[in-house]
C-alpha cells in the first residue's frame, strides 16, 4: 500500500471521528437542554407560552354617582366600549382595513398611517366611547389585532340645569370642572387587573383570572334639591330672555344648615355634548364672578349703625333735598324723602341715609361689621375657582370711600357669598359655612351679631316687599318676605359704564321663622326695566312660591277670615 493511500485513509478516518464527536456533543447538548427545560427550569416554556397567549388587562372601575338630596341621580357613569388596535398584529394591507376605516369614519390612508407610525407600540385607541351598534359592527369584522375595551362614559340626566354646578369629567372619567373636580378623589374608583387568555387568532377568551378586583368609587349625595334646581333654572332663564340680559345667576341656601339647595346660571351648556364650547362657558358665575352688590348691603350698614349705639329704631335722618355732597361728589336718592327713620331708609333704599350712617362710624368698625357677614372670605364650599371678593383696607379709605361703601360700591362679592351674608340675618346672627353635600348633622357656626339686632333689621327689610317698597314684585302669597334690592352700575376699566347695570335682589323667607335665603343677579338687562325690583325680584317670587309648596313650609301671613276680622 502506497504512502499516499495510507495518508488519505487517515484523513478520512479523522474526519469521520470529528463528525462522530460533533454529533455526540450535539446529542449531549440537546439532552442537557431538554433536562434544563423539563427538570431544572420547567417554568421557561410555560412563561414563553404565557407571554404569547396571556395578557394582564386592566378592569376599569366604576365612578361613583352624584345624587341629589332625595337620591335622584345627577351624574352616572354608563358602560361603553372603545375600539383599540395592536399595530404589530395588523398589516397595513389587511383586506378588511377599508371596511374598518369606513365604519370608524376614517380614511384608509389615515388608518394605515396610524398602524405604520406606531409599530413599536402594542396599543393605540382608534375610537373612544362608541355606540353599541358600532362596537358590534367592528367586532363582526373579525380583524386580528382590533379589539373592544370596556370603559365608562359620564352622563348627566338633568343636562344644562345642573351643568355649572356639577361640572364634568374628561374622556377618561376624571373630574375636570365643578363638583366632579372637587370630589374627584372620592368619586374615582381603583382599577382592577385581570389575566386574560388569547386564542390562536389573538382574540381574548371570555373569563380569565382576576388578579386584583376593581374598587368602585363612592357615591356622593348633594344638598341640591333637583326640583328647586329646575324651578330656579326656568325662572332665571325666563328673566334673562325677557330682559335681553347678558347673563344671570341665582343661589338658594338653607339658612338652618348652610346647604345649597339650588344654584343656576345663564347662559348654560349641555355637559353631555360639549363640542364647540369655549372654556368661558363652563364657569359657575355664582362662585367665580364678582360684582358690586349695590344697595343689597344697606341692611349691613344699618346693622352696623345700630350696633354702634349711635342709631336706633327711633333715629331720624334728614335726606332733604335728595342730594348730599361728600368731598364734592353728589350722593343722590331716587327722590327727596325728607326726614326718614331707619326702616324707611331700607324700604326706600336711601343712599343719603346709608351714607350719613357710615360717616358717623369709624372706618375700621364699618369694615369689621361687613366682614362679620362673611364678606371678603371663603364660604367654606370648596368649589373650584371660588373667589372671596374684595373688601378694601379701611386704613386707606377716604371719606368718599366710606360713603360709597355704605350703599354697595367699592367692594365686590359673589352671589354665593351674598346669599351666605343674608343667611346671617335669617339665622339670628350665626355665620355658618356653606356646603354642597347633604349634612347629617347641624354644622357649627359662630355668632357674629346679637339675635335681637338681626331681628330688628329683618323686620325693617319686610317693608321692602310691601306696598311703597322697592321690591313689591318679590312678594309671595301668604308668606312674609324680607329682602333688599340692588341696582349697581357695572364696573369697567377706568370707572363705571353708563346704561350698563347689574340688577340684584336678595331675600329671606318666611321672615317670621327664616328658612331660605336667595340671591338673584341679572347682568346687563337691556330692556326698558333694569332696577333690581323689576328684573331680579320676580325671579325670587316665582322660585320661592314653588319652594314653599315643595318643602312644605307653613305660611306665616295667611289672610284673616271674616270672623277673625270681626273679632279683631
Amino acid at each position: 500500500m502506497s504512502a499516499a493511500r495510507v495518508s488519505h485513509q487517515h484523513v478520512g478516518l479523522w474526519r469521520l471521528n470529528l463528525v462522530r464527536v460533533m454529533f455526540i456533543l450535539f446529542v449531549l447538548g440537546l439532552c442537557w437542554r431538554l433536562a434544563d427545560i423539563q427538570i431544572l427550569n420547567p417554568e421557561f416554556l410555560r412563561n414563553q407560552g404565557d407571554a404569547r397567549h396571556l395578557r394582564q388587562v386592566p378592569v376599569v372601575a366604576h365612578r361613583g354617582m352624584i345624587l341629589d338630596r332625595s337620591g335622584e341621580p345627577l351624574a352616572i357613569s354608563t358602560p361603553v366600549h372603545s375600539i383599540w388596535l395592536n399595530p404589530q398584529d395588523v398589516p397595513t394591507q389587511h383586506p378588511k382595513l377599508s371596511q374598518l376605516a369606513e365604519q370608524l369614519n376614517l380614511s384608509v390612508s389615515t388608518l394605515r398611517d396610524k398602524i405604520s407610525g406606531n409599530q413599536s407600540r402594542e396599543f393605540i385607541y382608534l375610537k373612544r366611547h362608541v355606540t353599541p351598534e358600532l362596537a358590534q359592527s367592528v367586532k363582526a369584522l373579525g380583524i386580528h389585532g382590533v379589539y373592544l375595551q370596556r370603559e365608562y362614559k359620564r352622563y348627566y340626566p338633568a343636562g344644562e340645569v345642573t351643568a355649572h354646578m356639577l361640572g364634568f369629567t374628561n374622556i377618561d372619567d376624571i373630574g375636570q370642572e365643578g363638583l366632579e373636580l372637587t370630589y374627584d378623589a372620592v368619586l374615582t374608583g381603583r382599577s382592577g387587573l385581570k389575566r386574560m387568555v388569547r386564542d390562536s387568532k389573538g382574540n381574548f377568551v371570555e373569563g380569565g383570572e382576576l388578579i386584583r378586583p376593581a374598587k368602585a368609587g363612592e357615591n356622593i349625595q348633594l344638598s341640591i334639591d333637583l326640583r328647586l334646581q329646575h324651578l330656579a333654572y326656568q325662572a332665571l332663564r325666563k328673566a334673562v330672555d325677557e330682559h335681553k340680559a347678558e347673563a344671570g345667576t341665582a343661589v338658594v341656601l338653607d339658612i338652618q344648615n348652610g346647604e345649597v339647595l339650588a344654584m343656576v346660571n345663564q347662559p348654560s351648556f349641555n355637559p353631555n355634548n360639549r363640542e364647540g364650547l369655549k372654556p368661558s362657558h363652563y364657569r359657575n358665575r355664582a362662585v367665580t364672578d364678582l360684582f358690586e352688590p349695590g344697595s343689597t348691603v344697606k341692611p349691613f350698614t344699618v346693622a352696623s349703625g345700630i350696633k354702634s349705639g349711635k342709631f336706633d329704631l327711633t333715629s331720624i335722618i334728614n335726606t332733604h333735598p335728595g342730594v348730599f355732597r361728600v368731598s364734592g361728589h353728589p350722593i343722590r336718592d331716587f327722590r327727596d324723602y325728607g326726614e326718614i327713620d331707619l326702616t324707611t331708609l331700607i324700604q326706600k333704599s336711601s343712599n343719603i341715609g346709608a351714607t350719613k350712617i357710615a360717616l358717623e362710624l369709624d372706618p375700621e368698625v364699618l369694615w369689621q361689621d361687613f366682614a362679620r357677614f362673611g364678606l371678603g372670605e371663603s364660604t367654606g364650599a370648596y368649589f373650584p375657582g371660588e373667589v372671596m371678593g374684595t373688601m378694601p383696607d379701611p386704613s386707606s379709605w377716604r371719606t368718599l370711600d366710606r360713603a360709597t361703601m355704605a350703599f354697595g360700591y367699592g367692594l365686590s362679592t359673589s352671589a354665593l357669598q351674598l346669599a351666605r351674608a343674608y343667611s346671617v340675618l335669617g339665622s339670628g346672627g350665626i355665620l355658618k359655612p356653606v356646603t354642597f353635600v347633604k349634612n347629617g348633622e347641624m354644622p357649627k357656626g359662630r355668632r357674629v351679631f346679637a339675635a335681637d339686632l338681626m331681628h330688628q333689621v329683618l323686620a325693617m327689610m319686610e317693608k321692602v316687599v310691601e306696598p311703597g317698597g322697592t321690591a313689591t314684585r318679590a312678594a309671595v302669597a301668604n308668606y312674609r318676605v324680607a329682602g333688599k334690592t340692588g341696582t349697581a352700575k357695572k364696573s369697567i376699566s377706568g370707572g363705571y359704564a353708563d346704561k350698563r347695570y347689574q340688577s340684584v335682589f336678595a331675600g329671606i323667607i318666611p321672615a317670621s321663622a327664616p328658612r331660605l335665603a336667595m340671591v338673584v343677579m341679572v347682568d346687563e338687562p337691556r330692556g326698558e326695566e333694569y332696577y333690581g325690583g323689576a328684573v331680579a325680584a320676580p325671579v325670587f317670587a316665582e322660585v320661592m312660591t314653588g319652594a314653599m309648596r315643595l318643602l312644605n313650609i307653613a305660611p306665616d301671613a295667611l289672610p284673616m277670615t271674616q270672623m277673625q276680622v270681626a273679632n279683631k
